[in-house]
């Protein structure tokens, strides 16, 4: 066992409420790495080890009692658990992944997280400083690839600065608008020794919110609406705003919609809940953002998949933005008022100055247009996504955590999902990464600490990218229910060929043989084949009661659509029912 600092590290942790005993103690860099991430909160991190961070791991283990490190299968896999854990949590994901193309294949995940504002530390190793530069074996220049995909990067140059580089990173992972950050620590700096000085855990200070007159108008517009809509997104789970919405909502009884970021924030039975809203939203929610005189757009950021038709998004309204980030107000649609700060914060400012109402004639005019919107029909004889969605949601019950793919599968889940709690629908938003889902699942299983069902909803596209990643989820005996919906082709872009290529099947079918439940069970978990609605039900009450990871095959028609659609660059009129 190795001496030293070690010792009294021990007898610190094991007690609990004695002071610090490292204060200004010699240690490696590695040892410094390991005591920060616990100073910062985490206990668990995702990763692969790889020559350049040998010295990391090796204090891994003798840390193994306070971090749990979870081995995916790659790193992609590593850097989308890391993400899925914050996601489900609200907390810092982190990382870590060995230099060239460790570093590299962190790259999707990251954007993936960059793009859905998830706080995340990813942390590198490279090679020793003075090979630096002189394309040395599995030498890469990570910081300069991730540049544009990260709020900010670091390269390490020595050993004194790295514990409060890594404070710095989870800082401005977690600040503002949150996202990813990236560390690189050259590998003679994990070996090479300072004092080390603890600091306490780095926590965001309060919001204030001083802004009166940007919250008066703001105030002075909502009240005199007529026809208001709140249109919400990842912001508001960002900031952990849900109540303060919903008491928006039911002040003024303003229906509010929302994107596919914001899904759970507001129960899907809650009678001012529009639904999804966007190219695959339901129309009465597309038509109230159409027809309201005054929309007010909370932590979102009028993506290409709302505002379609940027010119025309809302013509008829003044929009209200409120968002943390100043960046986004006008950057894609073209607003009346803007308040920037903390959603939270903002929100809890407004609500004393906004006058309570009814809007009765709004809303039973919304009421009248929900008789319109599209309902898909059961159908006994053969496996629809809604049903097989429906029972999922009736049988995993109202503590399940859903995670996506990306394709059809997830906007049908998207769709028809009973979401009830915020951070339980966890899907790549953004960046729309297929292969996602099943790194995310193992994060969130991990963040969940198993008391949760974790769902994993993909298609077969989708899951045969990262499937690899199952083998994970054995190693550590995750009990994540993973549903296939095969229709044997990439359904997604087959359903854009069928309606804007005059059905030119470009290779959106791959014509593959897979056999998931045999090939479940050689990685060592658990798989069903379903070709009914009743199969699935007795497959699915079958897994529930499983401890380990299961797969459920559910073959569905290769026509199947995701309905309602408005088409890239559309309007409302040009919404496709059928």
């Amino acid at each position: 066992m190795r001496q030293g600092p070690f010792v009294l590290f021990s007898a610190w942790r094991g007690s609990g409420e004695q002071e610090r005993v490292l204060e200004g103690m010699k240690l490696t860099g590695s040892q410094i790495f390991a005591e920060v991430l616990i100073e910062q909160g985490v206990d668990v991190l995702f990763g692969y080890p790889g020559g350049a961070v040998l010295n990391i791991y090796d204090a891994l283990y003798q840390y193994q009692d306070k971090l749990t490190h979870i081995m995916t299968a790659h790193e992609q896999g590593a850097a989308h658990a890391a993400d899925g854990y914050a996601r489900a949590t609200g907390k810092t994901g982190v990382v870590l992944a060995t230099s060239g193309p460790g570093a590299t294949n962190l790259v999707t995940g990251i954007a993936t997280a960059y793009m859905d504002s998830i706080p995340m530390v990813a942390f590198t190793g490279n090679v020793g400083t003075s090979l630096i530069g002189k394309d040395s074996f599995q030498e890469v220049y990570i910081a300069g690839i991730t540049m544009p995909i990260t709020k900010h990067n670091y390269v390490v140059r020595r050993v004194e600065e790295l514990a409060d580089i890594m404070r710095s990173a989870f800082r401005i992972a977690q600040s503002g608008r949150k996202g990813p950050v990236l560390v690189d620590i050259p590998k003679d700096i994990t070996s090479a020794s300072c004092e080390f000085h603890p600091r306490p855990k780095w926590t965001p200070p309060s919001a204030d919110f001083p802004q009166a007159i940007a919250l008066a108008k703001a105030a002075e517009i909502i009240n005199e609406a007529k026809r208001p809509v709140i249109y919400f997104g990842g912001g508001v789970s960002a900031a952990e705003a849900g109540e303060e919405l919903r008491s928006l909502c039911e002040k003024a009884q303003i229906p509010a919609t929302y994107t596919l970021m914001a899904a759970g924030i507001l129960g899907y039975q809650e009678p001012l809940n529009l639904g999804l809203v966007g190219m695959h939203g339901c129309r009465t929610s597309n038509k109230a953002i159409d027809e309201a005189d005054v929309v007010i757009a909370i932590g979102t950021r009028f993506s290409d998949r709302v505002a379609l038709n940027t010119d025309r998004f809302a013509k008829r309204a003044t929009i209200v933005q409120i968002d943390i980030d100043p960046s986004e107000v006008n950057k894609n649609v073209k607003v009346g008022h803007w308040v920037i700060g903390d959603v939270k914060a903002v929100l809890r400012a407004l609500l004393p100055l906004i006058q309570p109402a009814d809007h009765a004639p709004w809303l039973a005019q919304i009421e009248e247009w929900k008789q319109n919107d599209y309902h898909p029909k059961d159908d006994d004889t053969t496996m629809k996504p809604h049903q097989i969605l429906d029972a999922v949601c009736k049988m995993a019950g109202s503590d399940a955590v859903y995670v996506t793919d990306v394709g059809q599968h997830q906007m049908w889940a998207a769709q028809y999902i009973h979401h009830l709690k915020p951070r339980c629908f966890l899907t790549s938003g953004g960046l729309g990464t297929m292969g996602f889902g099943y790194g995310a699942a193992i994060g969130a299983a991990m963040a969940t600490e198993r008391k949760k069902p974790i769902v994993m909803l993909t298609g077969d596209g989708s899951f045969h990218m990262n499937l690899n990643e199952a083998c994970t989820a054995v190693s550590y005996d995750l009990p994540i229910i993973t549903v296939i919906f095969n229709n044997q082709v990439l359904g997604m872009v087959r359903q854009w060929q069928t309606v804007f290529y005059e059905k030119r099947y470009s290779s959106t079918d791959p014509h593959r043989k897979t056999d998931f439940p045999k090939l479940a069970e050689a990685f060592g978990a658990q798989g069903r084949r379903c070709t009914s609605q009743p199969e699935f039900e007795q497959a699915f009450a079958w897994a529930l009661e499983q401890k380990g990871p299961v797969w459920i095959e559910c073959v569905i028609d290769k026509d199947e659509k995701v309905l309602p659609m408005i088409p890239a660059g559309g309007t409302l009129d040009d919404i496709m029912m059928s």
